[in-house]
């Protein structure tokens, strides 16, 4: 009888570590780890990279396999800026993807360049979550923290170049950063920014193996370690994704996405025009505020976050990080249409309603910038932490009007970087193996008519509401004193 062969998927997220110990033949998951990460409270959102190498060690070693498996691989967050010094020590905390204060230098990038040029060149308009804003505002604001890096990393790519010593990254993740085309390196783009493209990690190829695991490191010396990718690269890689199979992903952001056979370049910017961790294409909208500013929402009526009440006309944009879509990175969160009969419960499902409402209008601009044709009767793959609650599944199927599948497999980012580990021992394709093991299986929730009306007060609320959330990401109204 052949050894078992055991991979290990790693889910480096903005607020914990997450592993998974994956059966190679058949997917069955045989141990799971988990570790926490501190956030930085204040006007910015920074993490610690230190914090994220001790996470996966714990995380991994809890699967009871770390010294065991055969390959494994590591999944990130998307956008985080890692500035490493010559001894590949941070020189300072990671700038995440929530974090808003670069929009002023992502404006000045869109301006520069213009926004359809933009799209042209790296596939989106980048916003302030791009790692590309946030380089430029460590020039601007930390020009001697800039000074000392000598290597710009993700933070998928920092783990992985920890585990095995290589600097190195993938097409998907890179695709994130402001800076990467199909053609490589945007060389003006760097220029303008002031990056020296040797700073920058090798993008490697779809299936390449981007190292062999360091002796002293978590996991078994000599084991293989595959490219490892961004993290909504590896849930599509986890749910085996084909083209044309859109996806709404609910946890501290909100994303949804199609794998495109196309490359998208939306010049209005509402669509990030990412690559896949294979060789296609992720068109992919994305919302800051999500779970968390609803859960908020719930302990601020008292409630618990399944205590939702339908009825009403209360309408909230409870954009508490600021937003990416819409764009508005000094927004803060908005209640209007707010009546003396409005109930706690009712107020609670407006903040469902508006965390939903940006993700579920792009969905068709997702799909036609991958080269699709919306299909309304094709059934949403509802995935991620809220995919579980009751109150998200109502709200998604009211404001869709369509079919909704929730797959029973959880930890799809794990579980895709686990399916890219385990091509390395196959030589299938990661979605291949992921098709294999039925990542997708789950229950089918019949559709409800489309509340339309609840769509267009939401819209008509932003659209009135906007001279009140442009404003700056300090806070600051503009012609205002200092």
């Amino acid at each position: 009888m052949p050894a078992q062969r055991v991979v290990i998927g790693v889910d480096s997220s903005t607020q914990s570590t997450k592993a998974l110990a994956v059966d190679v033949e058949t997917g069955a998951v045989l141990g799971e780890g988990r570790a926490a990460h501190t956030v930085s409270a204040g006007p910015g959102r920074e993490g610690d990279p230190e914090q994220w190498w001790r996470a996966l060690g714990e995380a991994t070693a809890a699967t009871g396999w770390a010294d065991r498996a055969a390959a494994c691989s590591i999944a990130g967050q998307q956008h985080g800026l890692v500035t490493l010094d010559t001894a590949g020590r941070p020189v300072r905390p990671a700038l995440l993807w929530n974090d808003v204060r670069s929009a002023p230098q992502a404006a000045a990038l869109a301006a520069a360049f213009g926004p359809a040029e933009l799209a042209r060149r790296i596939g989106s308009v980048p916003t302030a979550a791009f790692t590309a804003a946030k380089w430029a505002w460590l020039r601007a604001r930390e020009p001697a923290a800039a000074d000392r890096a000598a290597a710009v990393r993700l933070p998928h790519d920092f783990l992985t170049e920890r585990l095995t010593g290589e600097a190195v990254t993938d097409r998907g993740d890179a695709s994130g950063t402001g800076w990467w085309g199909p053609d490589g390196y945007d060389r003006e783009v760097l220029a303008h920014i002031g990056l020296d493209s040797a700073l920058l990690p090798e993008v490697l190829a779809p299936g390449a193996r981007a190292g062999l695991v360091r002796a002293g490191t978590p996991l078994r010396e000599g084991a293989l370690v595959a490219t490892g990718t961004g993290d909504n690269m590896a849930a599509a890689l986890g749910l085996g994704l084909t083209p044309g199979r859109p996806v709404l992903s609910l946890g501290t952001s909100g994303t949804v996405y199609a794998v495109g056979r196309t490359r998208p370049a939306d010049p209005n910017g509402t669509v990030a025009g990412f690559a896949d961790a294979l060789g296609g294409w992720l068109p992919l909208a994305c919302t800051l505020n999500c779970t968390l500013a609803v859960d908020r929402f719930a302990a601020l009526t008292g409630r618990d976050r399944e205590d939702v009440e339908d009825g009403g006309t209360v309408v909230v944009l409870p954009y508490l990080d600021g937003e990416r879509t819409p764009d508005l990175p000094g927004a803060s969160g908005l209640v209007h249409g707010l009546r003396h009969d409005t109930t706690p419960g009712q107020l609670l499902q407006a903040a469902y309603d508006g965390a939903a409402h940006a993700l579920l209008t792009a969905l068709d601009d997702v799909l036609r910038a991958g080269g699709e044709d919306p299909a309304p009767d094709e059934p949403l793959l509802l995935i991620g932490g809220g995919a579980a609650g009751r109150a998200w599944r109502h709200t998604v199927l009211r404001l869709s009007g369509r079919p909704v599948q929730v797959p029973e497999a959880r930890e799809l980012v794990a579980l895709g970087a686990a399916a890219q580990a385990a091509a390395l021992l196959t030589g299938e394709p990661a979605d291949a193996v992921a098709r294999r093991w039925r990542t997708t299986e789950g229950r089918v929730l019949e559709p409800v008519p489309r509340d339309d009306d609840a769509l267009e007060r939401i819209t008509g609320t932003l659209r009135r509401a906007r001279a009140l959330q442009e404003v700056p990401p300090d806070g600051r109204q503009e012609g205002r004193g200092r």
